[in-house]
């Protein structure tokens, strides 16, 4: 059948936005009503004739209302099809009513785990008549309605009124649809919810749950298509952020916006800093007394492919900062806040993307990275190593000093988030070459001083950045080449996880030109 007059709807909602004015259009358009607990007090208190659930199954609710809407009356009423002789002939026989409007929405799990609730009041929030009664009704959709979205109640309004009371089929397909990605993401958060409590990073069974935010012009190219969805979970991130302004988001945008959130969030928070990200890679980095300090630092390190870049910093964005900003082209700013004079300043340049995230992510958490492989994907946990000063061992005989220790572990922070093979040359807290997404490590090291020769000549110094500098590796030095190249750069100090076959060749060299060297044990590789 085409066209379903809407004649009884059964409506059971935790989220009670918009459902007395929805209940009340229903009403008046001659439908009968019926309900369960919270919700059927909910409208009966906005005088609404609604019949309770227990009146339609003869049974109470029980076991603290686990029990209500698992009963014949209820799902024959959803899953019987209209114009089957045999299933009408039983819906007679049983006393069963149909169902032709399910409007559901699930218990709060994914707000009670984000607000830290004790195992067991998770565990009363995990639906169980909701999923069961939704996946029914959307199985049905040939002869039901199946509404789980509050945003979806103006437009089922809309389509009763275009088909004097009844909805098509093309609509309810739809939200049959919608429906079971609705109980496929509530599933998601609590089969991880669970291997969580247990432990297991990687479960036997994966599955990926996301809620699309917006829908993007196209993706990486024209040709490809692309959405931004958000996953399950709580705190400041990209996905939540809140765009103040500027255009609209490119999904190039929001990949380098993300990259460089995720380098400053990682950063030392004691001191103001700022990333500048072009094509998913730092172009400067940089810490300052302030955070236009910052920023002039970090731009010094690569002006010419800061242009049309994304800066994140680590702190409320400042009018100051925001107007030397605006003096070269940016395509996205993220920052936790803005101050009012910051979001005056940069209201003059409407075509900035400025994007409030709330705070910085926890460096520490647990969070997972998908990758796509031809017929499945990988999945694997979030680079969340960062090495302290305990974690280092000097290897060569002369130790680094305090000013080197710092910019070290400066740089290998930094050089985390450098596509490999990545070298990364720093200088008082502040980038003066990066060298990224080399075959060879050598050849990375070499367009580091290059691109540091340039940004020096660009400034009008005499002397490359990289004199005096130290420099970071994402990998060990599997020859000396590549630490011959950064001494030959003038960096004094060298930090890298070790472990190659030519350690002692690498040590030696280093030992042979006066450097001091640390290894982390540690690698970065960012493919």
């Amino acid at each position: 059948m085409t066209h379903i007059p809407i004649r009884r709807a059964l409506i059971s909602v935790s989220d009670k936005t918009g459902i007395g004015d929805l209940a009340r259009a229903l009403g008046e358009r001659g439908v009968t009503l019926v309900s369960t607990g919270g919700t059927r007090k909910h409208l009966a208190d906005m005088s609404l004739a609604v019949l309770d659930i227990a009146e339609v199954t003869g049974f109470p609710e029980m076991m603290d209302g686990r029990l209500k809407t698992l009963h014949p009356k209820v799902h024959g009423g959803l899953l019987a099809v209209r114009g089957n002789a045999g299933h009408v002939e039983a819906m007679q026989a049983h006393g069963i009513e149909a169902i032709d409007l399910l409007v559901v929405n699930l218990y709060p799990f994914e707000a009670t785990v984000a607000a830290a609730k004790p195992e067991a009041e998770c565990i009363e929030n995990i639906d169980i008549g909701g999923p069961a009664m939704l996946r029914a009704a959307a199985k049905n959709h040939e002869s039901v309605t199946v509404v789980t979205d509050p945003a979806d109640y103006g437009e089922l309004l809309s389509e009763l009124d275009a088909n004097d009371g009844a909805t098509t089929l093309g609509f309810r397909k739809r939200l049959a649809a919608k429906t079971y990605a609705t109980t496929a993401r509530y599933d998601t958060m609590i089969s991880s919810w669970m291997f969580e409590q247990q432990g297991e990073a990687m479960p036997p069974i994966a599955s990926i749950a996301g809620t699309r935010i917006m829908a993007l012009r196209y993706g990486e190219n024209p040709h490809q298509q692309a959405a931004l969805y958000r996953t399950p979970g709580s705190g400041p991130s990209l996905a939540a952020a809140r765009r103040v302004q500027g255009k609209e988001l490119s999904y190039n945008n929001i990949a380098d916006a993300d990259a460089a959130f995720e380098l400053v969030s990682d950063l030392d928070r004691e001191r103001p800093a700022l990333a500048i990200i072009k094509h998913a890679n730092p172009c400067g980095v940089a810490t300052g007394a302030t955070l236009i300090e910052a920023y002039r630092r970090a731009l010094k390190t690569d002006p010419v492919s800061a242009f049309g870049g994304i800066i994140a910093v680590n702190r409320a964005l400042d009018a100051e900062t925001a107007t030397e900003i605006s003096r070269v082209f940016t395509e996205v700013i993220v920052a936790p806040e803005a101050d009012e004079a910051a979001l005056q300043v940069l209201a003059a340049k409407p075509n900035v993307r400025l994007l409030l995230t709330g705070g910085l992510l926890d460096p520490g958490a647990l969070r997972s990275i998908v990758k796509p492989v031809s017929g499945g994907f990988l999945l694997q946990s979030r680079d969340a190593g960062l090495v302290g000063r305990d974690d280092l061992k000097v290897v060569t005989k002369r130790a680094p000093s305090e000013r080197e220790l710092a910019d070290l572990l400066f740089a290998f922070r930094v050089a985390k988030h450098v596509k490999s093979n990545a070298i990364v040359y720093v200088k008082d807290g502040a980038t003066v070459g990066i060298g990224a997404g080399q075959m060879s490590r050598v050849d990375s090291a070499r367009i580091a001083a290059w691109k540091a020769r340039a940004a020096a000549d660009a400034a009008g110094e005499v002397e490359p950045l990289t004199k005096g500098s130290v420099v970071a590796s994402d990998a060990f030095f599997p020859f000396a080449d590549g630490l011959i190249t950064a001494a030959e750069a003038g960096v004094t100090a060298i930090i890298q996880p070790g472990g190659s076959v030519r350690d002692a060749e690498v040590i030696a060299a280093a030992d042979e030109r006066g450097l001091a060297m640390v290894f982390t044990g540690i690698r970065h590789f960012r493919h």
